[in-house]
């Protein structure tokens, strides 16, 4: 199959489009954007997500709050404001990828990232081998 020009260029698109149409995505990023500071923690489908981190430190709307309550919680912060961690996908729907995304410094328990076992790894076998001959061979 040929690739057509048409197909290799972006025409300009450098987001996702997530609605309708532009002023439905832009609705879009603005109640989830909302909505995360109000509630600190939201969960999304993960395209969702990522595409309003970018947009979580513009809100221009409950302004109280960001300048009374989260302003002085990240004055010390070099970095980012946000977290954003995978979640199981959605079972009954349509297997979408989802995500948790979140302010940090956030009131609520932290959540636990599930970490892959990852001593049973053909790298780390090897290395653990390599350990074990170095002992043997500098040990009595």
């Amino acid at each position: 199959m040929r690739l057509s020009v048409w197909a290799a260029i972006s025409h300009g698109r450098v987001y996702r489009r997530l609605g309708h149409g532009p002023r439905s995505r832009l609705d879009l990023l603005r109640n989830l954007v909302t909505a995360l500071v109000r509630h600190e923690r939201i969960e999304a489908p993960w395209a969702r997500a990522d595409e309003m981190r970018g947009y979580a430190e513009r809100e221009k709307d409950l302004i109280h709050k960001l300048f009374k309550v989260l302003a002085p919680r990240y004055q010390p912060h070099p970095g980012s404001y946000t977290r954003m961690l995978h979640i199981p996908n959605r079972d009954n729907l349509d297997r979408a990828k989802m995500a948790v995304i979140e302010l940090k410094g956030n009131p609520f328990p932290p959540l636990i990232q599930p970490r892959r076992d990852s001593e049973k790894t053909l790298l780390n076998q090897l290395l653990k081998g390599c350990r074990e001959d170095a002992q043997r061979a500098a040990g009595p």
